[in-house]
């Protein structure tokens, strides 16, 4: 995720057209490395968050509040002392860091003016909010760093605040041509590499991003590039910079599907396939988008136990699977023991006694064969020991085949479940999954004296031409779409030949345009183990003929009569609803 500082810049325009002097009326410290400043100004009153967190340092407008400890920690009762009621005068980004200042005004407890500066750095695990006098002295920090920690700089009450310069870094916005040329493609890095590490506020993701516009290869050494490419992707970035210098932002979210991808301040183009979110400010592209992660991060931490179920029986399953192949192969010698005894019944009636073979015609396919025989039994008994082995390979066929094809939709209930889990989107989704995992002994169940209860329902989109489209999320919520919801008349799609979602459309008694069934069948693509591919081939018919064997597992469904589409799993366009 690239909080760079060209997202600082946005942020300091956003901050300046939202808070520039308006007045703190609030100062609360939800977390130990947290501030929320509630502030009054000419768009109302709105909430500023102020993280400092090592894992996810965030600075963003909200609307939302967060509960705050009873007893106030000593970083904030010290801010509440000195800019409780301050206005705010200034907010700047210095030399394009990923550093915000706030410069604000206050009255002491003689009545007299004061300025302070409240410093947040978002800079990783170095993340930090310091409070500065007039003069830049620290007053105290959210973070206290001792010599002890950092041998470049400590932050402590008492030192002169000062940005480190642990890099030799440019401001991005203050460089030349010459300089570009010079500084860029002098390094033994490739192209994008010497880009983020020549220039500050410059994220690894705008870097690529630039080679992309520039149509180079952005993991070429920076050394290799043409003077025509060098000086077409020197345009490129200047004309970025020439962006960001005078405000020209799209704050937008790069979405796979639903799920998040990256977030930017301005168009990130190397995304091809995915869909590109603009929002209105910067603010509510960070919340979005953390918000959304955050599900997503959740749900695939909560799922892995399940996923380690799944994947666990799945191999087991498989690799039964072939072994039952290796066995069926081996009783395809049976019909020849067949053949063997009834020709030794046949012809075998002039054998010498000990005769070790007999030779004899095949009336099945008029070739001359030749039998084995044990010298020491009879022709009889020679018959009846192939017969034997005959119906031993016969009755292993039959069990064999029976057991492949439990084997086989064991490995197809499993896959369809591995596709749920891939799709989930909530604790709900998992609860769902996890009770049919249980329902069929894969996870022990347990005796809690309460039924469980889930809000997980089935996907809910509306296609261009108003038709509702539902899609189940796992095969409980398959076979009550297909069988109890959807009507004879509606359209089912599934993805063919693999694990996937049951995908109704409900025609009330409409006639369904082209359109609904490209669109149904994108959707049917999507939600399937085939997301991953250009094109996935998807069979649709009307409800009324899709058939559920009696006995078979949740989501198995049989069909004899159908069509066929090809459609590409992309999404993009589609109305989510919420239902």
């Amino acid at each position: 995720m690239a909080f760079d500082g060209i997202v600082i810049a946005n942020l300091v325009k956003e901050l300046k057209e939202h808070i520039l002097n308006g007045r703190i009326s609030k100062i609360a410290q939800p977390e130990n490395d947290e501030l929320l400043l509630t502030l009054k100004g000419n768009h109302g009153q709105v909430r500023l968050l102020l993280s400092a967190s090592a894992s996810l340092p965030l600075v963003y407008l909200t609307k939302e509040n967060k509960p705050s400890p009873m007893t106030a920690p000593n970083f904030c009762m010290l801010l509440r002392k000195h800019i409780a009621n301050g206005r705010i005068t200034g907010i700047s980004q210095p030399h394009m860091e990923r550093i915000i200042n706030l410069e604000i005004e206050h009255l002491n407890e003689l009545g007299d003016l004061c300025r302070k500066t409240l410093i947040i750095e978002i800079m990783g695990k170095h993340s930090n909010i310091i409070f500065c006098d007039a003069e830049g002295k620290i007053i105290d920090s959210i973070k206290h760093i001792p010599a002890q920690v950092s041998s470049v700089r400590e932050v402590l009450p008492g030192r002169m605040y000062f940005i480190p310069e642990t890099q030799e870094k440019y401001n991005p916005l203050e460089t030349t041509q010459e300089e570009f040329m010079e500084k860029v493609f002098a390094k033994p890095q490739n192209l994008a590499k010497s880009i983020y590490t020549t220039y500050t506020g410059i994220s690894p993701t705008v870097a690529s991003e630039l080679c992309y516009r520039a149509s180079v290869d952005g993991e070429r050494p920076a050394a290799a590039l043409s003077p025509e490419e060098r000086l077409h992707l020197c345009h490129h970035f200047s004309w970025l910079m020439d962006d960001i210098r005078e405000g020209r932002f799209s704050p937008n979210i790069i979405k796979n599907g639903k799920e998040p991808v990256e977030f930017s301040a301005v168009p990130l183009t190397q995304y091809r396939g995915m869909d590109a979110i603009t929002y209105p400010g910067i603010s509510e592209v960070l919340e979005t988008f953390y918000a959304d992660k955050n599900v997503y991060t959740r749900i695939r931490q909560k799922s892995v136990d399940l996923r380690k179920v799944v994947g666990t029986v799945l191999e087991r399953s498989r690799k039964k699977y072939d072994l039952q192949l290796k066995q069926l192969k081996d009783t395809e010698k049976r019909e020849k023991y067949k053949v063997y005894g009834e020709l030794i019944n046949t012809y075998g009636y002039g054998l010498e006694e000990g005769a070790k073979s007999l030779t004899a015609l095949n009336y099945y396919t008029n070739e001359e064969i030749t039998i084995p025989l044990d010298e020491q039994l009879t022709p009889q008994e020679n018959a009846r020991k192939y017969f034997d082995r005959y119906n031993k390979l016969k009755r292993t066929y039959e069990a064999l085949t029976e057991l492949i094809k439990e084997t086989q939709e064991e490995i197809g209930h499993l896959e369809s479940v591995s596709t749920s889990l891939d799709i989930a989107v909530s604790e709900d989704d998992l609860t769902q999954i996890k009770e049919e995992l249980t329902q069929f002994g894969y996870i022990k169940k347990r005796n809690t004296g309460k039924k469980v209860k889930t809000k997980s329902k089935p996907f809910h989109y509306l296609s261009s031409d108003g038709f509702h489209i539902y899609i189940g999320k796992n095969n409980f919520q398959n076979d009550e779409l297909t069988f109890k919801f959807a009507t004879g008349g509606d359209w089912w799609f599934h993805a063919k030949g693999i694990p996937g979602s049951h995908v109704i459309v409900k025609t009330n008694g409409e006639e369904l345009p082209d359109r609904a069934f490209e669109e149904a069948g994108r959707l049917a693509a999507y939600y399937s183990k085939g997301r991953e591919n250009d094109k996935v081939e998807i069979d649709y018919l009307e409800r009324k003929n899709v058939k559920k064997p009696n006995g078979s597992k949740p989501g198995f469904v049989v069909y004899y009569t159908n069509y066929s589409l090809v459609a590409s799993p992309d999404i993009s366009g589609l109305a989510l609803l919420a239902d």
